[in-house]
């Protein structure tokens, strides 16, 4: 009775008998690396980079150089055999041709540039030129009403007008402003508009009786013409 009470005993194997997990896992691994040297072959593939040699001690020569020196070499060849000494001569006229051209298209190019330059120049002091006329064109009517108060005695010495005055026809002048325009002169139509025609017998030529209106220059070009009274040769 006390027998058929106790719990039956577990059977373990032993773990000699009990293949482990680890030995499975080995064996497989075992057999694809065999089969993956079955397949590569016994030998090892080894490649040996090393730029000195180990036996003799000396560099070695690399692929590159190796290639660059061999075709350098049939590249002396090929001239050896191919050329003559005519062609030789041929291609050395043809280099200095060529050499020649280059030389001519730079000279010309340059040139051209220093021309370009010039030009550039000449236009942006003649636009300056235009811009500054433009300016001095619309402050003259002021210059005339000084011009005027001058004439009547206005312009006393030391009044603040003619500080004024003083300052403003100064700037002007900083620009290269020049009245024209004055009694006795001879008459030049480029300058000066003829208002009146007056007869004289004093006169001999034409000229200035009387100023209506001054004119002014700035350098060589005309701002405003001078309208004047002119004294005409009687008939």
């Amino acid at each position: 009775m006390a027998d058929r009470n106790k719990p039956d005993k577990p059977e373990f194997e032993s773990e000699e008998s009990r293949p482990s997990a680890e030995s499975d896992v080995a064996e497989q691994g075992g057999e694809r690396g065999d089969e993956r040297g079955e397949a590569r072959g016994d030998e090892p593939i080894i490649r040996d980079k090393r730029k000195i040699d180990p036996v003799t001690g000396e560099a070695r020569e690399s692929a590159a150089s190796s290639a660059s020196a061999s075709s350098a070499e049939s590249i002396e060849d090929f001239d050896g055999e191919s050329f003559t000494d005519e062609d030789r001569v041929l291609l050395d006229q043809a280099a200095q041709d060529l050499v020649a051209d280059m030389r001519s298209d730079m000279l010309r190019a340059q040139a051209d540039l220093v021309n370009f330059r010039t030009r550039v120049e000449r236009d942006r002091a003649a636009n300056r030129d235009a811009v500054i006329a433009e300016v001095i064109r619309s402050m003259l009517p002021a210059l005339d009403d000084l011009a005027r108060a001058q004439a009547h005695g206005d312009l006393t010495e030391g009044a603040p007008l003619t500080l004024v005055a003083q300052k403003l026809r100064g700037a002007f002048e900083r620009f290269g402003l020049r009245q024209i325009g004055e009694k006795g002169e001879a008459f030049d139509p480029a300058f000066h508009e003829a208002v009146v025609q007056l007869p004289s017998a004093d006169a001999t030529a034409n000229t200035i009786a009387d100023v209506i209106e001054p004119g002014y220059v700035l350098g060589d070009r005309l701002v405003r013409p001078a309208k004047v009274a002119v004294a005409v040769p009687a008939d």
